[in-house]
C-alpha cells in the first residue's frame, strides 16, 4: 500500500498544463501509458503560461512513431520571429515494446489514443499521459451521467446526516 501513497503524492507534485475532461465523457479508458513529448522552446514557454487546448487532439502512429495531433499549443507573444506552429505535429517518445503494444491496440475497430493531461513532472519535464479508449454511445453517456448524478445526490444526503 505504500507504493499507492507514493504515486498519489508523485501526482500531486505535478503541475497540469491541461487536462482532457471530454476524454472520459467521450471514450470508456482502457489502459493509460505516460509519455515525453519533444517541444521548441517557445513551445515550452506557452505550456508554462498553460496555453494548451487538448480537446480535439489525438495520437497516431505514423511511421514507426508516436505523434500527438491536433494538440492546440498557443503562440508565445515574446518569441517574436521564433515562435512555434501552433498546430503542428508533436512526436512523442515512448519505449519500443510500448509503442508495438499500442500499435497492436489500436489496430483493433474502435479503439483510439485520446491525451488525457499534459504536465510538468517533479523534474520540469513535460509529459503526455495518454489513454487507449474505446468511443462510448450516446446511451452509455447518459447512463454514465446518471450514475455520477446518484452518487453526488448520496455524497450530499451523507453530509447532511453527518452535521
Amino acid at each position: 500500500m505504500a507504493k499507492s501513497k507514493d504515486k498519489k503524492k508523485a501526482e500531486s507534485r505535478d503541475k497540469i498544463v491541461s487536462d482532457n475532461r471530454k476524454a472520459n465523457h467521450k471514450y470508456e479508458i482502457l489502459e493509460k501509458i505516460e509519455c515525453g513529448i519533444v517541444l521548441h522552446g517557445s513551445e515550452v514557454k506557452s505550456l508554462r503560461d498553460g496555453k494548451l487546448a487538448l480537446d480535439e487532439a489525438y495520437a497516431h502512429i505514423r511511421d514507426g512513431e508516436l505523434f500527438l495531433v491536433n494538440a492546440d499549443i498557443g503562440l508565445y507573444p515574446q518569441a517574436s520571429y521564433m515562435n512555434h506552429q501552433p498546430l503542428r505535429a508533436r512526436k512523442l517518445l515512448v519505449h519500443a515494446r510500448e509503442l508495438a503494444k499500442l500499435a497492436g491496440r489500436t489496430t483493433e475497430k474502435g479503439y483510439s489514443l485520446v491525451p488525457l493531461r499534459v504536465y510538468f513532472n517533479e523534474r520540469g519535464i513535460a509529459k503526455v499521459l495518454l489513454g487507449v479508449g474505446r468511443g462510448k454511445q450516446d446511451h452509455d453517456k447518459r447512463q454514465d451521467l446518471k450514475k455520477k448524478d446518484a452518487q453526488l445526490d448520496i455524497q450530499r444526503e451523507m453530509r447532511k446526516r453527518n452535521r
